[in-house]
């Protein structure tokens, strides 16, 4: 058997979609017998699926991942372990001793923007704390129609803020976006966006937050005291780290104010509250 673990240096890295690396273990009788470092060459999720399954992983450890990540493994029989943090080594040897609880879907965070925000993720309206933003895959069924609802696309996209500033792009990354129409793997408006997309069209969009990352919900900003989190002390404004919720899903937080006594953190997805435009290519139906 061969597990995989996002890697940095040493401990479990916390976005399946963004890590630089793995740490492969080969493993018989239940024990390591040795292990090897796989870079990720920067690629997206749907490629980082295909090269763990080209090294012949069976089984992927990781922290914070999307549902589109998810499904990517599935499609090639990778077991997911996901909500692990800390030491590597000691995350597959709890594995190994049956104790690693898999969390399922939990990206809270991105993986990349505009992908990976279904149900249960802070990208869908924030609704950890208070209501969903309105993803198809929050009301049972896709919340529109169209001839690619339910169909599996591969697009290229580019993102960028109202000031023309690009946040995101599949073209800079060389590996279009895969996901399927209407399953609530995306934003609203971008999911909606290709529903009546043709292969080789391309489509302008501008998505209000409703229909992106919704508002910011005052309720994921409060105030912690730095003696109840450990490490706070070191902590500065602007800083991520990662929280746990009561059924064990990691989640980011950002650090916004701090004081002697306490630091407060912000639980917001980074993207709420603003309007974002996408250029959008329809690659591929399949």
């Amino acid at each position: 058997m061969k597990i995989a673990v996002t890697y940095d240096h040493g401990q479990v890295f916390q976005h399946f979609g963004h890590t630089e690396q793995f740490k492969l273990y080969e493993v018989e009788d239940g024990k390591p017998v040795s292990t090897e470092l796989l870079d990720s060459n920067g690629s997206g999720h749907g490629a980082l699926a295909a090269l763990l399954a080209d090294a012949s992983i069976d089984v992927l450890i990781c922290g914070g991942i999307g549902g589109g990540a998810q499904a990517a493994l599935e499609e090639r029989g990778i077991e997911l372990c996901a909500g692990a943090s800390g030491d590597a080594d000691e995350a597959v040897a709890a594995y190994l001793r049956g104790e690693l609880i898999n969390t399922g879907a939990n990206c809270d965070h991105h993986e990349h923007h505009g992908e990976d925000h279904a149900c249960g993720e802070h990208g869908c309206g924030g609704h950890e704390d208070g209501g969903c933003g309105g993803c198809s895959g929050c009301q049972g069924g896709p919340a529109f129609e169209g001839k690619n609802v339910g169909k599996r696309v591969r697009v290229h996209y580019r993102g960028t803020f109202n000031d023309g500033t690009q946040f995101d792009s599949s073209y800079d990354r060389g590996e279009p976006l895969e996901f399927v129409c209407g399953a609530g793997m995306m934003i609203p408006g971008f999911d909606r966006a290709v529903a009546d997309m043709e292969p080789g069209e391309m489509k302008q969009v501008h998505l209000m937050p409703e229909e992106a990352y919704g508002e910011a919900d005052p309720r994921l900003v409060f105030p912690f005291g730095i003696a109840e989190l450990p490490g706070a002390e070191e902590l500065s404004v602007g800083d991520q780290v990662y929280l746990q919720s009561p059924d064990g899903q990691a989640f980011p937080v950002k650090v916004v104010a701090k004081s002697e006594k306490t630091v407060t953190l912000d639980a917001n997805h980074e993207m709420a509250g603003k309007e974002l435009n996408f250029s959008i290519e329809l690659v591929e139906l399949r």
